[in-house]
């Protein structure tokens, strides 16, 4: 009850004029969040094998042991399971049933975001970071994809917003805290695995004078996380343990058999790419002013645990980095709040994020390409003709920093991040659907598709989910 009287407190101080642009705030971000979920079908094998996954649990009743037709499937924990299976009790349709409870989870989250950094650092750079986060590149198409990257790497975010505040808070304890962080981070290993609890070792250094807290965070964490993993070992003893802990866990570390190594300075440029259009903003992060406030160096330690760990690891994929994204989204948000107006460094970064809209038409003709090949297979062509309303949008954005209006620059660049989204579902997600969905082959078939030939079997779990059966080979 105190914990929810204090957010209540705290949000009680807002004016009518900031109740409402917040409320236009959080409708413009509902919207974008779940504006065209289903104009593209399931991508990829990863998609249309969870959701399989996830209707098999609404349909059998057993929200245990996750199955991929008939046959236990150990590659992942069982909340984005849970997730989809219960859009399906709700009677949402395919493809709405695995993505919208994502997408309203990633909504969530950023309410939170905003709600924890607006106590801590204040209002502006609480907005900041809450426009940045929300409108990156990387957090918006996670926000979509029916897999556990965003609920592992929302539900850990906000165990850390957490524990960075049970850490440098002047009382001696909070229990309430200390529980929902354990809760928290609980879901978050019922996620994705034992990585969150690796990714929580900055908390655990930071939080080593309150040993109260950290000793309760831990026992609700393994309240929440622990019983489904006792259930599925008892249920299945060894072939769990091998599959999900030793392959897949920490198979990953080393394994040349999973097929995804990649060299160690991989999530840089991925991580740079992946905060676009915000990009240019990182360079304000190297202000040392900033980290005179300790719990700006939990934020900067927090994203660089992420960044090293996952390095290391020999085989890595975009989404695991995911988690490092609202830590740097938050310093970004307080160094701007930080930064001197009308300096000819925020002049140029804060054009230099507007100019960047001039890459939105390339990245619409590029990302089928990319996803149906990769994206070190296809090349970047800029429209010259685009770079007219570029470079108005850097200069309007330019001019309203240097007259002092920054707040107006970031959310001018946040609105543009916003129609491009929206544009770009319209235009690339039918074209999607077509070409690396496919939801478009089956329904374009005809006669519909009984089995699956070595041309089609890239689709195969896809075609699978479609047909609503595992389709077998016409050999």
């Amino acid at each position: 009850m105190r914990y929810g009287s204090l957010y209540w407190g705290l949000l009680s101080e807002i004016s009518w004029k900031r109740w409402t642009l917040l409320f236009a705030s959080a409708a413009a971000l509902f919207f974008l969040y779940v504006f065209g979920l289903t104009r593209a079908g399931l991508i990829g094998p990863d998609e249309p094998r969870y959701a399989a996954i996830g209707a098999a649990m609404a349909h059998t009743g057993d929200w245990v042991t996750p199955r991929l037709w008939g046959i236990p499937w150990f590659e992942k924990p069982a909340l984005l399971y849970w997730m989809t299976a219960t859009a399906f009790k709700a009677g949402l349709g395919e493809d709405l049933a695995p993505r919208l409870p994502v997408a309203i989870l990633s909504v969530c989250f950023l309410v939170f975001f905003f709600v924890a950094l607006r106590r801590e650092f204040g209002e502006r750079a609480a907005f900041y970071a809450t426009a940045i986060l929300a409108t990156s590149a990387w957090w918006l198409a996670f926000s979509h994809s029916a897999v556990p990257d965003l609920p592992m790497s929302a539900t850990y975010a906000a165990a850390m917003l957490l524990a960075m505040r049970l850490a440098f808070s002047d009382k001696p304890s909070s229990a309430p805290d200390a529980i929902a962080a354990g809760v928290l981070l609980g879901l978050s290993v019922l996620a994705k695995g034992l990585g969150p609890l690796a990714l929580f070792l900055p908390a655990v250094w930071f939080l080593r004078r309150k040993l109260r807290d950290l000793f309760l965070l831990s026992v609700v964490t393994a309240m929440i996380a622990a019983p489904w993993y006792v259930l599925i070992i008892l249920r299945h003893g060894q072939p769990f343990i091998d599959e999900f802990f030793w392959k897949q866990t920490f198979g990953r570390l080393a394994s040349h058999a999973l097929m995804h190594e990649r060299p160690f300075w991989f999530y840089v440029p991925m991580s740079i790419g992946g905060l676009f259009p915000w990009s240019p903003l990182l360079a304000i992060l190297f202000a040392k002013r900033i980290y005179k406030d300790q719990r700006a160096v939990f934020l900067l330690v927090w994203s660089a645990w992420v960044l090293i760990f996952f390095s290391i690891f020999l085989n890595k994929l975009p989404g695991y980095v995911l988690p490092m994204f609202p830590a740097v989204a938050a310093l970004i948000g307080i160094a701007l709040a930080q930064a001197e107006q009308r300096t000819s460094k925020m002049i140029w970064l804060l054009g230099t994020c507007g100019m960047l809209f001039w890459f939105i038409p390339a990245i619409q003709v590029v990302l089928p390409r990319a996803l149906q090949s990769g994206l070190s297979h296809v090349s970047i062509q800029l429209p010259y003709l685009w770079i007219i309303p570029a470079l108005g949008l850097g200069l309007c954005c330019a001019l309203l920093e240097r007259s002092g209006r920054r707040t107006a620059a970031v959310a001018t660049i946040a609105s543009v991040a916003v129609i491009s989204v929206v544009g770009l579902i319209c235009k690339v997600y039918p074209l999607l659907d077509m070409t690396v969905s496919a939801r478009g082959i089956w329904k374009s078939t005809v006669p519909s598709i009984t089995c699956v030939t070595e041309s089609n079997r890239t689709w195969l779990y896809g075609l699978n989910y479609y047909a609503g059966t595992d389709l077998p080979d016409c050999k």
